[in-house]
């Protein structure tokens, strides 16, 4: 599945296996709008002209930057007019990580730190990019194949990049991490403030209030920096928790209550406008999709 357009503040894209590979090349002027996925997300960015743009911080790529982008992070990539826009996309599935959690942490921790910390992106010094590359062609070669163990080596070079990740962002003074491009740091503390905060009752005039600014200037601020408005953000932040919590087994009613939705009717219908279904509807096909992958 080819990462293409869609509706603004979407979630993209469903993933039944333990990761998923692709190597795009695009030669046209694209169109991506604002979306997000319930599955973490690795863009090893190769050529092109493209500014990525992650809850707000705006990241000028170069060759062969990775971005690292956590699951319901809402992201998107803004494509110049010229060049090639080449990458490599892997889809992350949180699930078959759990299973090989190590003495030293959960192998999803180089996720955690990029989202928490604002590091999604890594620009690594020469040696650690190759090795990087290294374990890349392999992954990207066995991908291809269908040879005997075809699927366990995949899986042993898939997890081998992702303790490598989690390496390097153990031992930060080996990498950079840049946001390169427009980025206002007082509405990166709006949304940090929100993402922290997400279930409590937060009115725009509060918010204002806090960060020193008008209702309007902190309005203009925050729709400028993010593609949402201040209301439209925090929704979806609230509907993708509430996901999360209805997967691991709350139920809906639970979900609804402990995201901050006081009205269980608007929740269910601002669910469906999101996920395209109810709820329950909605989780009952993420199940069936899940088993149809095993």
């Amino acid at each position: 599945m080819k990462d293409q357009a869609v509706v603004s503040g979407s979630r993209r894209g469903y993933l039944n296996k333990d990761f998923e590979f692709f190597h795009l090349k695009d030669r046209k002027i694209m169109e991506f709008e604002l979306h997000f996925h319930d599955f973490n997300k690795i863009i090893i960015f190769m050529s092109g002209n493209v500014t990525y743009l992650i809850e707000g911080r705006a990241y000028k790529l170069k060759p062969w930057d990775m971005l690292l982008i956590g699951s319901s992070e809402i992201h998107k990539a803004i494509v110049g007019t010229s060049g090639t826009y080449e990458r490599m996309i892997i889809w992350v599935n949180s699930n078959f990580l759990h299973k090989y959690k190590s003495p030293e942490g959960d192998l999803l921790r180089c996720f955690d730190i990029a989202s928490k910390e604002k590091r999604n992106i890594l620009r690594l010094n020469p040696k650690l990019l190759r090795q990087g590359k290294h374990i890349l062609s392999q992954l990207k070669e066995e991908c291809k194949s269908g040879g005997f163990g075809s699927q366990v080596l995949k899986n042993s070079l898939f997890l081998q990049f992702i303790v490598y990740l989690n390496r390097i962002y153990l031992e930060p003074d080996s990498i950079e991490h840049k946001a390169d491009g427009d980025y206002d740091e007082s509405i990166g503390e709006v949304i940090r403030h929100i993402n922290e905060n997400i279930c409590e009752d937060m009115p725009i005039e509060g918010l204002a209030s806090k960060f020193y600014m008008s209702k309007y200037h902190l309005m203009h601020k925050f729709k400028s920096q993010t593609g949402y408005t201040i209301h439209s953000y925090i929704l979806q932040k609230r509907l993708m928790m509430a996901n999360t919590l209805i997967k691991s087994g709350k139920s809906v009613a639970e979900a609804c209550t402990e995201c901050g939705f006081g009205d269980y009717s608007s929740f269910v219908r601002a669910f469906k406008r999101m996920y395209g279904l109810s709820p329950k509807k909605h989780i009952k096909m993420v199940e069936e999709l899940e088993k149809s992958g095993k």
